[in-house]
């Protein structure tokens, strides 16, 4: 199993109050979010893992001064870096540990990936977007996430090589939940993903141990869809 060597920001890293507020604003909104959801996965290793990850440097330079605020932002190709509300809510969803094994779907800028690798023991991220999955790749070697491994394919399919997975995190919406990726999970594991069209809703899945599964909606969600490639 890998080890993490992660360039944490320093002291006089420009952007630690902002990073610093936005935990705290997260933090809050999770609070609601258990109310309103019943949510009942940990947070406060994802909130650390939050404030570690120097989400500035997985965004174009152009908006790293946006980097801290709680929303979306583009990345190119069509696709976007998630709200950070979204990816500490879905991390918590995950519920895995540094004995985990996590299989992400869309790597996108990275940021994802990023966290999860601080969650847990190993991370697989697929991405369908060659120049986005290079360039995520590239930064997290730079940054020393040395448990994520990153690979060019059809997240429809998962990464089977690697599987069974305690934790799948799907960032980008298919309009119905893939087999593949069930098949991964691990007894007791789980798939956290957006599924929809236009009307999406944030879902977990929990894989039983008669092999049967038990899905439940979280809250509505807004993301790109789940890309593959033609047939």
């Amino acid at each position: 199993m890998g080890t993490t060597m992660v360039t944490m920001a320093q002291d006089d890293d420009p952007y630690r109050e902002d990073r610093t507020a936005l935990v705290r604003m997260i933090k809050s909104q999770l609070v609601e979010l258990r109310a309103q959801s019943e949510l009942s996965a940990p947070t406060d290793a994802v909130l650390e893992a939050i404030a570690k990850v120097p989400r500035h440097a997985f965004v174009p330079a152009h908006l790293a001064k946006m980097a801290y605020r709680n929303r979306p932002l583009p990345i190119g190709h069509a696709q976007t870096i998630s709200q950070p509300l979204i990816v500490a809510l879905m991390s918590a969803l995950a519920v895995v540990d540094k004995s985990g094994k996590v299989l992400e779907v869309g790597t996108g800028s990275g940021y994802q990936a990023a966290v999860l690798g601080l969650l847990a023991g190993e991370v697989y991220s697929v991405e369908i977007v060659e120049p986005l999955g290079l360039q995520a790749a590239k930064k997290l070697r730079e940054l020393g996430y040395e448990n994520v491994h990153t690979r060019i394919g059809d997240g429809h399919a998962g990464w089977p090589e690697h599987a069974p997975y305690d934790a799948i995190v799907v960032t980008a919406a298919p309009d119905h939940i893939p087999k593949a990726l069930v098949e991964q999970l691990k007894t007791g594991g789980r798939l956290v993903i957006p599924v929809g069209d236009f009307d999406q809703e944030l879902v977990v899945v929990e894989k039983l141990a008669d092999g049967t599964t038990r899905k439940r909606d979280v809250i509505p969600v807004r993301f790109v869809p789940l890309t593959r490639h033609a047939e």
